[in-house]
């Protein structure tokens, strides 16, 4: 498993590799948001919980612009996005991984092609650990070792103590309290492949409804460990830096996620169904204009996600049709 996840580490690398350097700095070359006329009426939003509070602050600058447009934000998890979008409820569809096969094929038998993908910020995938807890670092076939059944990534035992990854004293026989997304999210789909090699999570594991409620049942258990988005770091617990061997370990920072270093990086999406004919409805294309300028893009560094590299704010504006 571990050619796999060099081979994902590789791809995730080459695909954000031109990120700004930390998650403050916004590339210089993508525009800024100029307003246009005409703007109003409503939009709706329906899927990931890690992009909900985004959604949610992107909305708020947009109605800055356009005070005369409503803009309603649920953040259930990745799964609802898709079939919003099929049933036409919603005008956009947040997901923190790409549409399944089944998704797209759902989406394309009713309106005939299939929904479109805009990436709009980068993620790293935090495994958190409460802040008292001293671990240095752990490596990926440990994380999948506590937090799996199946242990497919490699480690020749499971992992139930801290004492089995190197913690001592106190800590040295203290199980762990497991804390996890619940099955409806993107981020519980992209750790269970990532993280744990497509195994199966330990029956004992703590489902959360929400990332911030994932981090927030870490910082109130001593021996909590779960997984969340880095937006949703608190003071209350530590990122733990994870790495390929034991002892190399990186930070879930932004350079580290465009070198490859830290193996847990993902593009984050807003699906919408673009008639690849008549195009999106001037709000929605308009929300996703400002999105991909500078002013959304230092909207996803302030919620402490990694902004976009200009090249793929570029491309993806072509792709819209955006001058």
């Amino acid at each position: 498993m571990l050619l796999k996840r060099s081979v994902l580490a590789l791809a995730t690398a080459a695909a954000i590799a031109s990120a700004p350097m930390s998650a403050a700095d916004v590339d210089a070359d993508i525009p800024s948001y100029q307003t246009v006329s005409g703007i109003s009426g409503s939009l709706s939003s329906e899927g990931s919980d890690t992009l909900n509070n985004l959604m949610a602050l992107w909305a708020e600058a947009f109605q800055d612009f356009y005070p005369n447009v409503d803009i309603e934000i649920q953040g259930a998890g990745t799964s609802t996005a898709p079939p919003a979008l099929t049933e036409g409820t919603a005008d956009f569809g947040p997901m923190s991984r790409m549409p399944r096969d089944s998704e797209h094929a759902e989406f394309e038998e009713r309106h005939g092609y299939e929904m479109t993908a805009v990436p709009v910020a980068i993620d790293t995938i935090a495994v958190y650990v409460n802040q008292d807890n001293p671990i240095e670092g752990l490596t990926l076939e440990q994380v999948d070792a506590i937090f799996s059944e199946t242990r497919r990534c490699g480690n020749p035992e499971d992992i139930t103590r801290w004492g089995q990854v190197g913690l001592d004293g106190s800590w040295a026989d203290r199980d762990f309290t497991l804390y996890s997304r619940n099955a409806v999210s993107g981020t519980y789909g992209f750790f269970r492949e990532h993280a744990l090699c497509d195994g199966d999570f330990r029956d004992a594991i703590n489902e959360q409804p929400g990332s911030a409620s994932v981090v927030q049942g870490v910082a109130e258990s001593l021996n909590g460990i779960g997984y969340s988005g880095i937006g949703y770091k608190t003071s209350e617990v530590r990122a733990v830096p994870l790495g390929e061997t034991e002892g190399e370990y990186f930070e879930p920072t932004g350079d580290n996620a465009s070198t490859g270093d830290y193996p847990l990086a993902r593009f984050l999406y807003v699906m919408v169904n673009k008639h690849p004919e008549d195009g999106l409805a001037p709000r929605q294309e308009e929300f996703l204009n400002m999105v991909l300028s500078q002013e959304g893009q230092q909207v996803v560094a302030r919620d402490g996600f990694i902004p976009l590299p200009a090249a793929v704010v570029e491309r993806e504006r072509g792709n819209l049709g955006i001058d």
